[in-house]
């Protein structure tokens, strides 16, 4: 199937489910509790856009995000590479990130506001620390499924360990990377915005907040689908990302 139509079948799912949801919010529902999405986009400009302490606090959201990802894409494929390279470092150490991994990560927010504050350091480390450990996780994975004739080809030829990484282990394990690292930055938005529910007083978890105590669901909802954007243009960079770096690999 082309792109074409792939994305006119996109196209006409959205339109449904914006009809759909028209008309369920309209017949069904009392619109102090769910609004429909002309009232969403009505208010939008006003309350996002209009409005210069809600369009601050997404942009240092959206600041928080970035940061707390980036953060976590270099420690988490650093760590990977050096837990992954040696089976010691697999036997040893990832059992341990694999339990960190399975524990939720609300239950450390208090440790982290303990060592941080209620600053944008505490949500950037909070969105840092959802985010890391699926990073290490897939770079593991991703070194640990490289074909062994392949190490022990480059290896019987005379390659150092560093061109084995750079050459061999490396360009087999992209593709498993950057599906963590697409979790991971789905991870990183859900930190960032937890910790804002939690303490922040004029972020973005205090709007949404105010709007939910206050009940006006059009701009909750409204904030709401701007967050699911930022969401899908951030994951959508690290797909055009992944893709150059798969023509790269198969260059």
């Amino acid at each position: 199937m082309s792109a074409k139509p792939e994305l006119l079948i996109r196209a006409g799912v959205v339109v449904a489910v914006l009809v759909l949801w028209e008309v369920c919010a309209r017949a069904f529902v009392d619109p102090a509790i769910f609004a429909p999405p002309s009232r969403v986009a009505a208010v939008w400009w006003a309350t996002l856009v209009a409005d210069p302490k809600v369009g601050h606090a997404l942009v240092v959201a959206l600041l928080e995000i970035v940061v707390a990802f980036v953060l976590a894409v270099v420690v988490g494929i650093s760590v990977g590479v050096a837990i992954g390279i040696t089976n010691l470092g697999r036997l040893t150490l990832f059992p341990f990130v694999l339990l960190l991994w399975g524990l939720p990560q609300v239950v450390f927010l208090p440790l982290v506001i303990l060592i941080f504050g209620i600053g944008p350091p505490s949500r950037i480390a909070f969105g840092f620390s959802h985010a890391v450990l699926p990073v290490i996780v897939n770079t593991v994975a991703g070194m640990r499924d490289v074909n062994p004739l392949y190490l022990a080809s480059a290896r019987a030829s005379g390659a150092s360990q560093a061109q084995v990484l750079r050459h061999v282990i490396f360009p087999n394990m992209v593709a498993t990377v950057f599906t963590g690292l697409r979790l991971a930055m789905t991870m990183t938005l859900l930190g960032v915005i937890l910790a804002e529910l939690f303490v922040s007083t004029n972020g973005i978890g205090a709007y949404t907040q105010l709007f939910a105590d206050t009940f006006k669901p059009a701009p909750l909802l409204a904030l709401v689908l701007t967050l699911a954007l930022i969401a899908v243009v951030l994951n959508e960079l690290v797909r055009l990302i992944e893709l150059r770096f798969t023509r790269w690999r198969q260059g």
